[in-house]
C-alpha cells in the first residue's frame, strides 16, 4: 500500500507510455503507480498520507547536467559581480571587501562580464591596486576561462616579464613585456595554487548550507564537474561524510578530471560505481578555452582580436584518452566551445573504436557546450550517440559577447533546434556559478532566445528556439540519459525513484514570457518533501 498518493494534479510524466496523469502512489523510495485519481486513490489504504496538488503543474525532479557545485557553494561567501553594471561598482565592492577583511587576507570574487558595461573592457591590475595594497585579489571573468588579479597576487605568485606563458595558458602583457594581470585559460592556476585551499570541514559546511537553495529551484540532481584535480579528493570525502550523516539531499553525478584517468584505471572505477545518491560520473577534459576569452578554438578569426583561439589538448591526445577510458568502462565528457574544436572532436568520435562490449561505459560519451558547431557538423554529431550538454541560459547572457567576437558566424551559435531536428540527443544545465542554476532561467532561454527583461525582441535567432516539452526533456529524461539512469530517474514512472517537483504556474500554457518568474512549490526527493514553500 502507498505511503503517499498526490492527486488532482496536472503531471507531465515524461514517459511516453503515459504521458500525462493526475495523480501518483509513493511507497518508500519509490512510484508505485501513475494514472487517474479514481484509480490511484483507490490504492490508498487508512495509512496513507493524501496531498490534494490543487491542479498544480508535477515534473519529474529537475537534474542540472553542467555545474561546478563546489566552487558555486564557496562563491557564495565571495563577491558576486553579475550585476556589476560598470567597472566602478566592481571597484566599489573589492572596496568593500577590503575594508572588512584583515590584511593578506585573498578577495576573490566571480562572474563579472565587461560586454554590457559603459566601457566594455577587460579589468586590469590597475584597476585594483589602488583599492587593494594589502590584499591578494582574484576576480573570475563569468567564464571562468579569464581572471583579474592585482599586483600583490602577480607576487605572491612570481609572476613577473619574466615569466614564460605556461602550457596551455596566456598571461597577457602590456607593450613592456609586464603582466597586466589578466590571466587566460591554465595560465590562472599559478595564482590558484597559492591561495590557501579550504579545508575539509569547510567544504562540508559549505555544501550542507547550499542544499536546500537548490531543493528550492526544484533541482534534485547535480552533474558535478572540478575545476581544479587535486579538489577531487577533499571533496569527495566531503561528500562521503555528509552523506553517512544524513545531510547529502541530492543526486550527484560527480565528473572525474582526465588528470586522475590512470588513478581512476587503476583502482578498477567505472562510470556510475555508487549509490543512488553519489556515483562516480564521467572523466572530463577540455579541448578548447572559452569565447569570451577569445580561446574557443575558431575555424576563422575573431572579428576583434582576428586570433582563433587555442586548443587545450590536442586531438591526439583526446583520441588516445578517449579509446582508453572506453576500454575500462569510464565514458569520458570533452568541453568544446569553438566550431574548429567540434569539428576536430567529432572526427575523433569518428574515428575512435567505441564499440559496446561487457566493460562499456554504462553512459554515452558527451561534449559540454557545444556552443558554437556549424550545420554539417550537427548532422555528423547526430549519427554518433554522442550526447550534447548545453547550457540554455548562456544564450542572453552571452549574445553580445558573441555577436562582437565572431559577427554574422553567431548565426552558428547555440543551434539548439538545428541539434533536435538533426536527434542529437540532449542534456540541460547551468554551468554554474558561471550562470544562475535557476532551470526555470534556462527553460525560459531555450523557450525565447530572450533576456528576462524582453530583449531582443523577437529573440536572438528565434529560429533556434525549442518548445518548453523539449527542454523539460533536457533537464529530465534528457540528464538521465547522458547518465545511463533512464531506468531509475528522469520521468514519473511506476518503480522510479520519487523525484518530482510542483510548480505554482503551468509553464506549458502560460505566455512563454512569464516562465522565469515560475516559482517551486515543493520539490520531492526519494519521495521526501525536502522543500515546501
Amino acid at each position: 500500500m502507498p505511503a503517499k498518493i498526490l492527486y488532482n494534479g496536472k503531471i507531465h510524466t515524461q514517459d511516453p507510455h503515459l504521458p500525462h496523469a493526475t495523480a501518483v502512489a509513493i511507497q518508500g523510495k519509490r512510484i508505485l503507480a501513475v494514472g487517474s485519481d479514481q484509480d490511484v486513490r483507490a490504492l490508498a489504504s487508512s495509512k496513507t498520507v493524501e496531498m490534494n496538488l490543487g491542479g498544480r503543474l508535477v515534473l519529474p525532479g529537475l537534474t542540472d547536467s553542467h555545474f561546478h557545485f563546489i566552487d558555486w557553494v564557496h562563491s557564495l561567501q565571495q563577491l558576486e559581480l553579475s550585476g556589476a553594471a560598470s567597472l566602478e561598482d566592481v571597484r566599489e565592492q573589492v572596496a568593500g571587501a577590503v575594508k572588512k577583511m584583515p590584511a593578506e587576507k585573498w578577495i576573490r570574487g566571480y562572474s563579472w562580464n565587461e560586454i554590457r558595461w559603459p566601457e566594455p573592457r577587460l579589468m586590469t591590475r590597475a584597476d585594483l591596486d589602488d583599492l587593494s595594497p594589502a590584499h591578494p585579489v582574484i576576480l573570475w571573468r563569468s567564464d571562468k576561462h579569464l581572471a583579474v588579479v592585482n599586483s600583490l597576487a602577480l607576487k605572491m605568485a612570481n609572476i613577473s616579464s619574466e615569466t614564460p606563458d605556461p602550457e596551455r595558458g596566456v598571461i597577457d602583457r602590456d607593450a613592456y613585456g609586464q603582466p597586466t594581470g589578466i590571466l587566460r585559460e591554465l595560465a590562472m592556476k599559478l595564482v590558484r595554487d597559492v591561495i590557501p585551499p579550504f579545508t575539509e570541514a569547510e567544504n562540508r559546511a559549505a555544501v550542507r548550507d547550499a542544499l536546500p537553495r537548490l531543493h528550492r529551484l526544484g533541482l534534485t540532481g547535480v552533474h558535478d564537474f572540478r575545476m581544479m584535480a587535486e579538489e577531487t579528493a577533499p571533496v569527495l570525502r566531503a561528500y562521503h561524510q555528509l552523506q553517512e550523516e544524513g545531510d547529502f539531499a541530492i543526486r550527484m553525478w560527480m565528473l572525474l578530471p582526465g588528470e586522475k584517468l590512470e588513478q581512476a584505471i587503476s583502482m578498477g572505477l567505472r562510470t556510475g560505481f555508487g549509490n543512488d545518491s553519489l556515483r562516480i560520473g564521467h572523466v572530463k577534459y577540455f579541448s578548447d578555452g572559452g569565447q569570451g576569452a577569445r580561446t574557443a578554438w575558431m575555424l576563422e578569426g575573431y572579428e576583434d582580436t582576428h586570433t582563433f583561439g587555442m586548443p587545450i589538448t590536442t586531438m591526439e591526445e583526446l583520441a588516445a584518452v578517449i579509446q582508453r577510458a572506453h576500454a575500462a568502462g569510464l565514458a569520458v565528457a570533452v568541453h568544446a566551445i569553438g566550431d574548429r574544436a567540434n569539428r576536430e572532436l567529432i572526427t575523433v568520435f569518428e574515428k575512435v573504436k567505441t564499440q559496446k562490449n561487457e566493460f562499456s561505459p554504462i553512459a554515452p560519451h558527451r561534449i559540454e557546450h557545444v556552443q558554437n558547431i556549424r550545420p554539417e557538423d550537427v548532422k555528423r554529431l547526430a549519427k554518433l550517440g554522442v550526447v550534447a550538454s548545453v547550457q540554455p541560459l548562456h544564450v542572453p547572457d552571452d549574445y553580445p559577447m558573441v555577436d562582437t567576437s565572431v559577427g554574422p558566424r553567431a548565426r552558428f551559435a547555440y543551434p539548439f533546434r538545428d541539434m533536435l531536428d538533426a536527434r542529437v540527443p540532449i542534456a540541460c544545465g547551468s554551468d554554474c556559478p558561471v550562470a544562475n542554476p535557476n532551470p526555470l532561467w534556462g527553460i525560459h532561454a531555450a523557450v525565447t532566445r530572450q533576456m528576462r527583461n524582453g530583449t531582443p525582441v523577437s529573440g536572438w535567432y528565434p529560429d533556434q528556439c525549442i518548445s518548453v516539452a523539449e527542454v523539460v526533456r533536457g533537464y529530465t529524461m534528457g540528464a538521465a540519459e547522458a547518465t545511463g539512469r533512464q531506468a531509475d530517474l528522469g520521468s514519473i514512472s511506476e518503480a522510479k525513484l520519487a523525484d518530482l517537483v510542483v510548480l505554482d504556474r503551468d509553464i506549458y500554457s502560460i505566455d512563454p514570457a512569464e516562465i522565469a518568474e515560475v516559482q517551486v512549490d515543493i520539490t520531492f526527493l526519494d519521495g521526501d518533501i525536502i522543500y515546501q514553500k
